[in-house]
């Protein structure tokens, strides 16, 4: 009984450990998208973001064709700032092409209430319950504003060559273990991303990032 009960302790820190790594990972991935002038997103787009998830370091799962999954963190606007993170398993259909299984660092915006009460739900897909599409760079968005007819804008940053990244058929969906690490127990997607839950300490650098930026879109 106690070797198993040291098994199930150390498979629950374990745990608590990657997902801290994986909230790092995720204020990482948007601080170099942020900096990088061509590619960062641009403020009105981002004021506009009901939420935002992050996944690090998508890989495709197969040789050749094959879906890509990867793991990341999603948080929502609340009437005082950004909610708790909530940890998200990310899988997408075969399109595109990655090269010697190079990842892939992907943002994505929720820019509705509909989508974002879908996300809330645990589960939502692209394509089938949201419409998704790349995100504009530059800066003269306010100038074209067909961006504002999407549930879901995307920005990828690669490590290695990579054509593009198309979101129809994408899912995402709450990962339930890394919610176990993170908050010690199962907690329902919706009550994290609408605030209530207490974020944790782990969460800290990637809730600084996400404030940060969208702070400055709002020109504060």
């Amino acid at each position: 009984m106690l070797l198993a009960f040291a098994i199930l302790s150390w498979g629950a820190e374990s745990e608590q450990r990657k997902i801290g790594k994986r909230l790092d990972a995720a204020a990482t991935v948007l601080g170099e998208i942020m900096i990088t002038p061509d590619k960062a997103i641009p403020g009105p787009v981002l004021k506009e973001a009901k939420c935002i998830v992050v996944v690090p370091g998508i890989v495709k799962v197969a040789l050749g064709i094959g879906a890509r999954r990867g793991k990341g963190v999603a948080t929502c606007r609340t009437t005082s700032d950004w909610s708790a993170p909530a940890p998200v398993g990310f899988r997408e259909g075969s399109v595109g092409f990655q090269v010697d299984g190079k990842s892939v660092d992907l943002i994505m915006l929720v820019m509705n209430l509909d989508a974002a009460n879908r996300l809330l739900s645990s589960t939502l897909k692209i394509g089938g319950d949201v419409s998704g599409t790349a995100g504009p760079v530059g800066p003269n968005v306010s100038n074209n504003p067909e961006w504002r007819n999407s549930e879901i804008l995307s920005y990828s940053k690669s490590r290695g060559a990579f054509a593009g990244i198309d979101l129809k058929g994408a899912a995402l969906k709450q990962d339930k273990s890394a919610t176990i690490g993170l908050y010690g127990r199962y907690i329902p997607f919706g009550s994290i991303l609408s605030g209530k839950v207490r974020p944790p300490a782990d969460s800290a650098t990637f809730l600084t990032a996400i404030s940060k930026y969208t702070r400055k879109a709002l020109g504060g």
